[in-house]
Formats: structure tokens, C-alpha cells, sequence
């Protein structure tokens, strides 16, 4: 098991303050278990250093890149892909670098905050290709260099000209509409689609006396387990009506 998470509540001490983070590692766990004890201090350090609040997803990205910095001078083999979700004055700030995703639950339509960094996605292949590096179809995946399905997280010394760990962020307000968060890694996405998380996760979450998230994402694992995933699956549920 290479995946790893964080979750951290009140943060300053705030109860509407909130980081949430998926990590999945690929060629060992030490990136994964890195970057969960590390992204969040170094997006929160990033945070109280700017002064335009505005700048919110800058602080983000500098605190992905200070991660994968400090990972790169372990000298440690392997990489981890991260999606995580900053909760910080009435916004929800989600980042992902590599295929794993957040999708949010809005009004029971499932919308995608993210979108999987893959090496057959056009403009990363183009991006990559502009570097020198080139992507290949190795036994049916696309991979930079024949060897990472993934083009973009942290770690990855030796394909780290290519393999970026810039994050992609998007922001929005968070409304009563905006009922719940799941994040997970991609052992869940390829077995189940965004719609259908949704549809699985909502009953245990939403118009109930007691929700159960935990109970939400053990159907979502079993879900993927049943249809013969044998990858890594992380799932993490976040509800979104405490922090409005």
C-alpha cells in the first residue's frame, strides 16, 4: 500500500479553516508518506507570507514546488501524485498534480474540480515533447519515456525535467449547494465514474439524521474492488456544509 493521507481541522484554530490531501506514491512509499507530513506546512507557511489573499492558489503552487524540492534532496527513489483541498475563508482551494482527483457533489451533480495529469493529454504531451522527453504506448498505457503513466507530481528525480510538480488549482466559493468532496486516489476513478461516486457516496451523507461518510467510502472501495481493481484505493470524504 504506496498511498497516504492527511486531514487537519481548525487549522490556526480556526473551525472553518480545513486541509485535506490524497497522496498516491508509485515506486515505494517514502514520496507519499513525504509529502502528507510535508505539503500542508508548506502551503500554510506560504499562505501567511502573502498579503494579496487573492494569491491563494500562487501560495498553493510554491508550496507543492518547496515540497518536491525538499523531497528531491532525500536522494530518495520514487514519486507521489496529490490532490488536496484547502478550505480557507469561505473557499474551496483544490490542487492536484497527477491523476488523482477531486470530485464535488453539487446539488447531486458530480463536477470535477480537477483533471488527471497523463501523459496522452494533449497538452502535457506537448509540454513534455517541447522538453525533449517523449511519450510512447507501452502494453496499452501512454508513459513518459516508456517508463511513469503520470506527468506531473513530486518526486520522479530521474525523470524530473519532464515529470513537473506544479499544481493546477481551482477555487470557487462554497455554497449550500456545494454538499459534499471526494478525494481519491486513482484506484478508485478507473472503476468508477464521477457521476456514479456520487450517486453511491450521497445516500450515507446528505438528508439524513446521522451521516456516515466513513460508511460512503467503503461502498465506493468495495464498488471498485467488485469490478477488479487491484490498485491502491484511497478514499477521503469531505463535507462541505460545515464550512460554509
Amino acid at each position: 500500500m504506496e498511498d497516504r493521507f492527511s486531514a487537519s481541522v481548525e487549522l490556526q484554530g480556526d473551525s472553518k479553516q480545513a486541509f485535506f490531501g490524497v497522496f498516491d506514491g508509485h515506486g515505494g512509499s517514502k514520496a507519499a508518506e513525504f509529502a502528507s507530513k510535508n505539503l500542508e506546512k508548506n502551503i500554510i507557511d506560504e499562505i501567511v507570507r502573502i498579503r494579496d489573499k487573492s494569491e491563494v492558489d500562487e501560495a498553493v503552487k510554491e508550496g507543492y514546488l518547496k515540497t518536491d524540492a525538499e523531497f528531491l534532496k532525500e536522494d530518495v527513489s520514487g514519486g507521489t501524485c496529490c490532490v488536496t483541498a484547502l478550505i480557507h475563508d469561505g473557499k474551496l482551494v483544490v490542487s492536484n498534480a497527477g491523476d488523482c482527483r477531486a470530485v464535488m457533489s453539487r446539488d447531486g451533480v458530480a463536477e470535477a474540480l480537477t483533471s488527471d495529469h497523463r501523459p496522452s493529454r494533449e497538452d502535457e504531451k506537448d509540454r513534455i515533447e517541447s522538453l525533449g522527453g517523449y511519450v510512447d504506448l507501452c502494453r496499452g498505457v501512454w508513459r513518459i519515456q516508456g517508463c511513469l503513466a503520470v506527468s506531473r507530481g513530486i518526486g520522479d528525480q530521474h525523470l524530473k525535467q519532464w515529470v513537473i510538480a506544479e499544481p493546477e488549482t481551482k477555487i470557487i466559493s462554497i455554497k449550500p449547494e456545494c454538499e459534499f468532496l471526494i478525494l481519491a486516489s486513482d484506484g478508485l476513478w478507473e472503476k468508477v465514474t464521477n457521476q456514479e461516486a456520487v450517486d453511491i457516496a450521497r445516500p450515507s451523507c446528505i438528508g439524513i439524521n446521522k451521516p456516515n461518510a466513513l460508511l460512503a467510502c467503503k461502498k465506493l472501495v468495495e464498488l471498485s474492488v467488485s469490478r477488479g481493481s487491484s490498485d491502491d484505493i484511497s478514499v477521503m470524504l469531505v463535507q462541505l456544509g460545515r464550512y460554509i
